[in-house]
């Protein structure tokens, strides 16, 4: 029955898919790298194949984020998360706040919570990894273009894509001098900042200095008897920079990259009880500004971050040589009131809201990291029929983590403590090679050696729940290692000139990984390698004369030996465990189109469908929920048949920009709405730990003018219009605790740009 209603499905897609292109008028588009004329779409180039490429030209399923769209989506001083749901198949959430992004691809991501943790989805920022989870929550501001690769991407881009890759491009230096400023002002006292200056300091040598600047007061008061105090949480302070010296010499260029970023703000709120027992609503009487927290006054974010990439590229005629050397370091200390509660029940008449079993306090911290990566390339530049690349990587990286506990009751004191270290070492050989079969038809093979290691340890001095019987201390430690290879076989055929069809095949893999928190915990766990067959095909098309561009895909893969976390449970620590195979399947629908002369749209939607198999899966359960699987004789979840953790079924989101010539500028409205579907916060299916449904629109509006040489730019912008709030995230080994989506934000911006 599963196979004939798979088939089913794919027929369906296939033909909703080519019906969207057939019988349409198609026409070329404009020339490669400028804009389109007479209101045709743009050209966009990216970079998924480590080479400037015109992006539906590309055997890959791409989608990229640039100009109106990214400027509108990150308004209102958002961190990463903005990108949540605004791209097909791509969900992203954190319960650390602004940073610690955790994303999620065709519903494969990784729930895990601890500050070594792996995740199958990779993040690289100007062509370098971003691997530590903190690190991938570096702000967003500056940046030219945001491309996001899904499948597999483990033949150029190698450990840890088998789901697929978040790509960053910082605006690079130039010999023109230009540069913008905006400044906004919004809810809650918020400020934001950001600008970039830059050009030529000689003929050869130009630089870009960027600058962010984000601030938000506390706003939220504290309301638990004998805790009373007014803005206590919800403020940060965020500060990032980076300055870049490009040197362009007639077959040498070199990039130099430096940047850095200072947070100090509070943690994500956690809030007891906020789900309705037997239901995944929101209680009676929730406020957004109003926690009740006993220990708010010792909540704390702190993430200091920096690092330094050189990127080298000769051009040999025939050949390139491209050498990108980097360094990342980060810290992070953050503290926070994990059971989102007051007092416990143990207590006379002191606990709440709702029932607290026991108060919880917990920080964790990395004093000390730093990764260095290495990597080689060399590609030809043949006028023929074959072309290549060939390289070599280079990964290491040291990670120290602390985890505190701390007796609330007791005024706070630390009761526990332990302390991880690892030491990662990788390396990998790969090639990517380009046949051109026929005029029409190009073929492309790829293949990458990846090999891993890890050495882990971790010590407990102090046990903060001695009653489970587990000594003060312990030691534990790990070492595994594994090596792969990863490939990948794809097939381009132009239709015409203005339909490309692909198709690809391809394989990827995750390193073994470690979770050794043992804070609560006494056992250090270890997830072998997972491993990926992907298989995709799809249309890229550009129709009506080039006011419209229709972007489609299928995909079917099959995760062999799946990382999962079972995060939780009835304690407050983590496991790693395998799945026998997990299966997904889904399309993806990417759309743009110019309506009118003064009216552009886009459109995108995604179904993603996943699911575990494996008989004798299990995990431990909610402390306090109404969990819906079957329960094994320990009491355990079974989890053979359940869908993937924050995993949506559907994404959508549509976007419309009406401009309007006015006076001396331009008048311009935006608005932007995205939706994904309900969601399942741990591995196991409750009632309460269910997320309902999300739907969020923005808008944005405003007059753009010149004076001079600059541009000038007025707006107002809301975001969030309804101001639904919904749970997004829950803490399941006390209460019934979750986190919500943020609330409306309403602000306007000020913005000037000179040439």
């Amino acid at each position: 029955m599963k196979a004939m209603k798979r088939s089913t499905l794919a027929t369906l897609i296939n033909a909703t898919l080519f019906s969207a292109v057939a019988g349409t008028s198609f026409s070329t588009l404009a020339e490669e790298g400028e804009k389109a004329k007479n209101n045709q779409l743009e050209v966009i180039q990216i970079t998924a194949r480590k080479r400037v490429e015109n992006a539906q030209e590309v055997p890959v399923a791409v989608s990229a984020l640039q100009g109106d769209n990214l400027d509108a989506y990150s308004s209102a001083g958002m961190d990463i998360r903005f990108m949540n749901a605004k791209i097909p198949s791509l969900s992203i959430e954190s319960s650390f706040g602004r940073t610690f992004p955790r994303f999620y691809v065709r519903g494969l991501g990784n729930t895990d919570f601890d500050l070594n943790a792996s995740q199958p989805v990779s993040l690289v920022v100007d062509e370098v990894v971003q691997e530590n989870p903190i690190l991938k929550g570096f702000p967003v501001f500056d940046i030219g273009r945001v491309e996001v690769l899904r499948g597999p991407q483990g033949t150029l881009f190698g450990r840890n894509t088998p789901a697929g890759l978040v790509k960053f491009d910082s605006v690079k230096p130039s010999q023109e001098f230009e540069g913008y400023g905006a400044v906004s002002y919004g809810s809650r006292g918020a400020v934001d900042f950001e600008g970039a200056v830059g050009g030529g300091l000689t003929d050869k040598l130009s630089t870009r200095v960027s600058v962010l600047w984000q601030t938000k007061d506390d706003y939220i008061d504290i309301k638990a008897p004998g805790h009373e105090k007014k803005d206590v949480l919800g403020g940060y302070d965020e500060k990032a920079a980076r300055i870049q010296f490009l040197y362009e010499g007639n077959d040498f260029t070199g990039l130099l990259n430096y940047h850095v970023r200072d947070l100090d703000g509070k943690p994500i709120v956690f809030r007891a009880n906020l789900i309705e027992k037997g239901s995944n609503n929101i209680v009676d009487g929730y406020s957004h500004d109003v926690a009740f927290h006993d220990a708010a006054d010792n909540a704390t974010q702190q993430v200091e971050s920096q690092g330094l990439s050189l990127k080298l590229e000769w051009d040999l005629a025939e050949h390139t040589v491209t050498s990108i050397t980097a360094w990342e370091s980060a810290e992070i200390y953050s503290r926070a009131d994990v059971d989102g509660g007051y007092g416990a029940v143990f207590l006379d008449n002191y606990q709440g809201p709702g029932l607290i079993p026991f108060s919880a306090e917990s920080a964790d911290g990395i004093p000390d990291h730093n990764q260095y990566t290495q990597e080689l390339r060399l590609s030809s530049n043949f006028t023929g029929d074959f072309n290549y690349q060939v390289g070599m990587f280079l990964f290491e990286e040291d990670l120290m983590i602390e985890s505190f506990s701390y007796d609330t009751l007791a005024g706070g004191v630390e009761n526990g403590y332990a302390f991880q270290n690892q030491d990662t070492s990788a390396w990998a050989v790969f090639g990517s090679f380009d046949f051109t079969l026929s005029d029409d038809l190009k073929l492309t093979t790829g293949v990458r050696y990846s090999s891993d290691e890890k050495d882990f340890t971790a010590k407990r001095t102090k046990n903060p729940t001695p009653w489970n019987g587990s000594p003060d201390e312990m030691t534990g430690s790990a070492n595994p290692s594994d090596n792969h290879v990863s490939w990948d076989v794809s097939l381009a055929y132009k239709v015409n000139d203005d339909v490309n069809w692909f198709g690809r095949i391809a394989n990827g893999f995750r390193a073994p990984s470690i979770q050794g928190r043992i804070l609560f915990g006494d056992v250090v766990t270890v997830a072998d390698s997972e491993t990926v067959n992907s298989i995709e095909t799809g249309i890229k098309s550009d129709v009506l004369d080039g006011r419209g561009r229709v972007n489609a895909t299928v995909f079917y893969f099959q995760m062999d030996d799946q990382q999962l976390t079972a995060v939780g449970g009835d304690a407050n620590f983590n496991r790693l465990i395998n799945a026998d195979k997990t299966t997904g399947y889904g399309f993806e629908l990417d759309t743009e189109w110019v309506l009118t002369d003064e009216l552009n749209a886009t459109f995108n939607l995604s179904y993603n469908k996943t699911e575990l198999s494996d008989k004798d899966l299990a995990v431990a359960v909610c402390a306090q929920c109404t969990v819906t699987d079957p329960l094994n004789s320990k009491g355990l979840a079974i989890l053979d048949g359940n869908s993937l953790p924050h995993a949506p079924e559907w994404i959508s989101n549509f976007t419309l920009r009406y401009s309007k010539e006015m006076g001396e500028g331009e008048f311009f409205a935006y608005t932007d709405w995205s939706y994904r579907s309900a969601i399942d916060f741990f591995l196991y299916k409750s009632v309460e730990f269910k997320g309902k449904p999300l739907l969020e629109g923005g808008l944005r509006a405003g007059y753009n003018w010149y004076q001079g040489d600059n541009e000038y730019q007025i707006s107002a912008f809301v975001r969030n219009i309804f101001d639904k709030q919904e749970v997004i995230g829950g803490v399941d080994f006390n209460n019934l605790t979750g986190m919500t989506n943020e609330e409306r934000f309403v602000g306007a911006e000020f913005k000037v740009k000179f040439f």
